[in-house]
């Protein structure tokens, strides 16, 4: 292995996936610390519904929202580094006016549609009202362009930083709560402050980047991307797959609480909140991988070295990190959480089959929008989700919430499956 080393994208993915990992782990204690005292302070139930809420807004989100960030790498990333910055200047205002357009559409139409679902999804007229303001962050939730930005000039360093403050500030908070006795409220208004505060800071740090670059002039926010072919058809497929993607969080969430209730709710969260600790890792060589991957020659074999490279690395941390949570998740859970919280344990035993898939396929969607197949993780995507949502209401009627885990293991093994098809057969055309 010692000569993968002497690989400057092997290299670079090492330092740009550290600086996440390092805010990765920060912000994943301070996020369990986080869950901890609400849970220690609101109970099972309350702890369900302030998930249902902020869930509701983030699964909003998710399906309103163009993942412009990868516009902004796909167009940009590699003539800025040719030292040409129109294209990047281009992308960047696309990019905005998109994000702009959809987040106040996307709160627009969650507002409207919150008395209709709100039920379905178990969130109870009396805590209505909350969930509305917390759709009031919509605009700026999500922050791609910002992401976008910074990726693309390599400043992954800032990234961390942001990544890392505001999961703290909340952590602190929910101390505070948790020490006062606070009711569910308090705990909404923590939630809403700190993403908020997450979000402007991201785009504080975007804004002073391009001014120290000198890359401010010419940004203008456009509907109409001329200069960029194929823009508009590459960003519909990205926030498609981006949307179905929701499934597996927020509305995975929002579906179990409509089956099983709150308390349902609150268990699958504990559970997967745990397991994701364990895919960390390939999400943060994920980041990493796709700005260094789109700069490269995909008929060389250098970026398919790579993938197998960044594949093996998180595969040897990603199991290892399942292993000792599988050794110690009971008693970690009783001693975080409590003892009202160790039914979570079984249910990480099923679900931790999926950050394992995840681990060994982190490479497959950066590696086919590389390829211009923006198009196949769309296919894949919605291939598990929906086999995920035809079989989650009779296995979670029959297991419970360890059904609903196994509905969400077997959509994310046909996605895998599909993308490494999809992989194989442009593998096969590029290299002949």
């Amino acid at each position: 292995m010692r000569h993968w080393f002497q690989d400057e994208h092997f290299r670079s993915l090492l330092k740009n996936s550290s600086y996440l990992g390092v805010s990765k782990a920060v912000a994943g204690i301070a996020g369990i610390a986080t869950l901890a005292f609400a849970g220690r302070g609101l109970g099972v139930e309350m702890l369900g519904m302030l998930i249902l809420i902020t869930s509701y807004a983030k699964a909003a989100s998710g399906l309103s929202k163009f993942q412009s960030w990868q516009l902004i790498i796909r167009y940009g990333g590699k003539v800025l580094a040719d030292g040409d910055p129109e294209e990047f200047k281009s992308s960047t205002g696309f990019a905005f006016a998109l994000d702009a357009v959809s987040g106040v559409g996307g709160m627009i139409i969650a507002v409207m549609l919150l008395p209709f679902l709100g039920k379905w999804f178990g969130i109870t007229d009396q805590y209505l009202w909350l969930a509305v303001i917390y759709c009031t962050l919509l605009p700026t939730m999500g922050a791609a362009t910002p992401v976008g930005v910074l990726r693309a000039l390599d400043r992954f360093d800032l990234i961390s930083w942001q990544s890392s403050s505001y999961p703290i500030v909340r952590a602190i908070l929910a101390g505070a709560a948790f020490a006062a006795n606070a009711p569910l409220e308090t705990y909404v208004a923590i939630w809403f402050v700190t993403d908020l505060g997450g979000d402007l800071f991201f785009w504080f740090l975007a804004w002073r980047e391009l001014r120290r670059r000198g890359l401010l002039e010419g940004i203008r926010p456009t509907l109409k991307p001329d200069s960029l072919p194929g823009a508009w058809r590459f960003a519909i497929h990205v926030n498609l797959t981006a949307s179905l993607t929701v499934a597996w969080g927020p509305i995975a969430r929002l579906v179990v609480g409509g089956l099983l209730g709150p308390s349902g709710a609150a268990l699958f969260r504990i559970a997967s909140s745990l397991t994701d600790s364990a895919q960390k890792p390939s999400d943060l060589l994920a980041r990493a991988f796709y700005p260094q991957v789109v700069r490269m020659d995909l008929r060389s074999k250098k970026p398919w070295k790579l993938m197998f490279r960044g594949t093996a690395l998180a595969g040897t941390v990603g199991i290892a990190a399942i292993l000792l949570l599988l050794a110690v998740g009971k008693p970690l859970i009783q001693l975080i959480f409590g003892k009202e919280f160790v039914g979570a344990y079984p249910i990480i035993i099923v679900l931790i089959i999926a950050p394992l898939l995840a681990i060994i396929s982190f490479p497959l969607p950066s590696m086919l929008y590389a390829l211009d197949r923006a198009d196949a993780p769309l296919k894949a995507r919605l291939i598990g989700t929906i086999i995920f949502f035809l079989i989650i209401a009779p296995l979670a009627w029959t297991f419970g919430v360890i059904g609903a885990a196994m509905a969400f293991v077997a959509g994310t093994a046909a996605m895998v499956l599909i993308l490494v098809m999809q992989l194989w057969q442009e593998f096969r055309r590029v290299r002949a």
